[in-house]
């Protein structure tokens, strides 16, 4: 690379950074424990809009609770990743717990059908399908 060429470069990145960072700093994280959270129907965390961003950070923080959302995290996690092979129809090359399987069934987000796990609407919309 050539001096000028170089330069050039510096330049650039010293421009970039002038006119300051790409990422919106118009949201902040409420925690669970803030004072200003009234209602138990509410979410332990969201965002709480502190700006004009036209209210999608608002919006972000009243999306429904997850059906798995009483699950520690690596139970959910790995339900979720069941429910996704399921949907997928992937279960004979990753097979599904048994014990995964019966809660899943419990729970009403998935039916037995010609011995072959199925989504039910429930399962679905846990998913964020229709």
């Amino acid at each position: 690379m050539t001096a000028q060429r170089f330069q050039r470069l510096n330049e650039m990145v010293a421009e970039l950074f002038r006119e300051g960072s790409p990422i919106s700093t118009d949201v902040e994280p409420v925690l669970a424990n803030s004072v200003d959270q009234t209602s138990s129907d509410e979410p332990a965390f969201g965002l709480v809009e502190t700006a004009g961003d036209g209210g999608n950070a608002a919006a972000m923080a009243e999306q429904p609770e997850s059906a798995l959302a009483g699950f520690d995290l690596d139970t959910a996690i790995r339900l979720r990743w069941a429910l996704r092979d399921i949907k997928a129809k992937r279960t004979k090359f990753s097979p599904i717990s048994p014990d995964d399987l019966r809660i899943l069934v419990q729970m009403g987000l998935v039916e037995i059908r010609d011995e072959v796990p199925a989504l039910t609407d429930e399962g679905d919309r846990a998913l964020g399908g229709t």
